[in-house]
């Protein structure tokens, strides 16, 4: 039986900012995606997840929304917007919109009638306290913030300027309800949704627990010396999914896809228990802060493979526009980066790329004392070297830089003086256009890989089965559907490995050295090949 489509998709992250700009103002907007929709249909990307381009002061760049029903003016109109969804649907192509459902900006209306005084309309549509409990927000300090027109504090889990919706609030969920409504009957494919696991909060706001760390883990969400047990994670959000999967269901198979840090063990509870009733997908972000080797992959996905069996299906991203791009992570080597996006269009799972990420972007360096992320001006005290150590991206401008198009001023990104970021000082070498005319280039391996994915059944829907018994080094798996049988074969290693093999057919290699003959793989370093196996 066939997945649904959101169980098969490839998907491609926009960050509208910094991706294209087609009046020349040095900011990306709709009308510049709508230019590059060929590009991406021709890379071979199925679906495309559009950050936030509504209404918003851009403090947090589209994150603090302030109308869920206009689009932000640097960005377009409501007509570019739907002619965005309308040529994207044309090109038979999806694209999924980025929902804030957890706050919104300090300058909603909605707020600021909240804020006014105790006995407004709204006075309850937001979390208030006559005094504070311990918790912390996600980025540092007290998330609660005091209001002197109502002499209370309001709750804030991210940035002080994103006041938290009070979901308990009847009035205040049907509202959210009306607004995913609204943009599903305007054509959109589904919704990217923000810090889904934050929505709810302990109805008794009970203190959280000490925790002696600092930095959280996939094991523990504990951070900044508190665990997150009455802050996140709580049951009435679990059962939140499953509501808000029935109303993206009113308009047919939608895609719905959870950004959720939470404990291994709860993520599955945001898709369903026994059978995907919840969020159709959930981004798992262990593998945003990979390790480069084969045994490290390996056993993440045998514990994603665990967490996530058939009916559901998992989530790979290596890259995202609050985490450390990928290529930056591997050094820049573009042998590891081809290797990396194999192992992400092979696996069982939607592969979930970062706009830039098939060129090999890397982060720029910038100062945090002028950073544009808010983030960063908590953390000017603190060396940069300590950030490093513990893996923790602060100032997300770094990862955020404009599209590198090709070799022309600004990268051919806009043809304004000055951009709203600086452009990396590498995008001559390192640009679209040129890695177009490279046969071998990380780009067109992209486009090789994403279109061998869609030709074969077993990379789509397909079981997964790891190989053991390999050389040090290389990562093996089958993936199975119907008759097809595939095995592919990684090589994370710079010496070559042979793998010794029964019978088996090579459809497709990451480089010229990689091929089987007379029973063994010869795989060069960081090698790839895929086999067509008898199992």
């Amino acid at each position: 039986m066939s997945l649904p489509w959101y169980h098969k998709t490839t998907l491609y992250q926009i960050y509208p900012r910094s991706f294209m700009d087609s009046n020349d103002d040095g900011i990306g907007d709709l009308q510049g995606i709508i230019q590059k929709l060929d590009y991406l249909k021709d890379l071979g990307f199925e679906t495309i997840w559009v950050s936030p381009f509504f209404a918003s002061p851009q403090r947090d760049f589209g994150y603090d929304i302030s109308n869920y029903l206009s689009i932000a003016p640097e960005y377009g109109t409501m007509d570019d917007a739907l002619q965005l969804i309308e040529e994207t649907h044309r090109r038979g192509m999806r694209i999924i919109l980025d929902l804030v459902l957890d706050h919104t900006s300090d300058q909603h209306p909605w707020f600021l009638e909240s804020r006014s005084s105790r006995n407004n309309p709204k006075a309850g549509w937001y979390l208030w306290k006559d005094k504070p409990n311990n918790w912390h927000s996600m980025t540092g300090g007290s998330g609660w913030h005091y209001a002197k027109e109502r002499g209370q504090y309001y709750w804030a889990s991210f940035l002080p300027f994103q006041p938290d919706l009070n979901w308990r609030n009847p009035d205040v969920k049907k509202t959210m309800f009306e607004i995913a409504r609204f943009w599903l009957a305007k054509g959109a494919d589904g919704y990217r949704l923000d810090i889904f696991n934050t929505i709810y909060k302990d109805a008794q706001f009970r203190d959280n627990p000490f925790s002696w760390k600092l930095v959280p883990t996939p094991d523990d969400t504990s951070g900044f010396f508190q665990k997150t047990t009455y802050s996140q994670d709580q049951p009435e959000s679990f059962d939140l999914a499953k509501e808000f999967r029935k109303l993206t269901d009113e308009f047919g198979e939608k895609l719905t896809i959870g950004e959720i840090a939470a404990r291994r063990e709860v993520l599955r509870k945001y898709a369903g228990e026994e059978i995907n009733d919840g969020l159709t997908l959930i981004f798992d972000f262990e593998a945003l802060q990979f390790k480069f080797t084969a045994e490290y992959f390996r056993r993440l996905i045998a514990d994603i493979e665990k967490r996530f069996p058939h009916p559901f299906m998992p989530v790979y991203v290596f890259s995202n526009h609050d985490k450390r791009r990928s290529a930056d992570r591997l050094g820049g080597d573009f042998r590891k980066a081809k290797l990396l996006a194999m192992l992400q269009f092979t696996l069982r799972g939607v592969p979930c790329a970062y706009y830039g990420e098939e060129i090999g972007m890397v982060n720029l360096k910038l100062p945090f004392k002028t950073a544009l992320d808010p983030i960063p001006h908590k953390y000017t005290f603190a060396p940069r070297l300590l950030f490093d150590l513990l893996d923790v991206t602060v100032n997300r401008d770094e990862v955020r830089t404009p599209m590198q198009w090709d070799a022309t001023k600004n990268a051919g990104f806009s043809s304004a003086e000055a951009t709203w970021l600086p452009v990396h000082a590498n995008y001559e070498q390192v640009n679209v256009e040129r890695q177009k005319r490279e046969t071998d280039s990380l780009l067109n391996t992209f486009k090789s890989l994403l279109n061998f994915r869609r030709e074969n059944p077993a990379l789509q829907e397909g079981s997964l089965e790891l190989v053991e018994d390999l050389p040090d080094e290389v990562l093996g798996y089958i993936r199975k559907a119907g008759s097809q049988s595939l095995l592919a074969l990684l090589n994370f290693g710079q010496k070559p490995r042979d793998v010794n093999l029964k019978s088996a057919e090579t459809v497709f290699s990451l480089a010229v050295g990689d091929e089987a003959k007379d029973g063994v793989a010869h795989l060069g370093g960081f090698g790839g090949m895929i086999l067509s196996v008898s199992v």
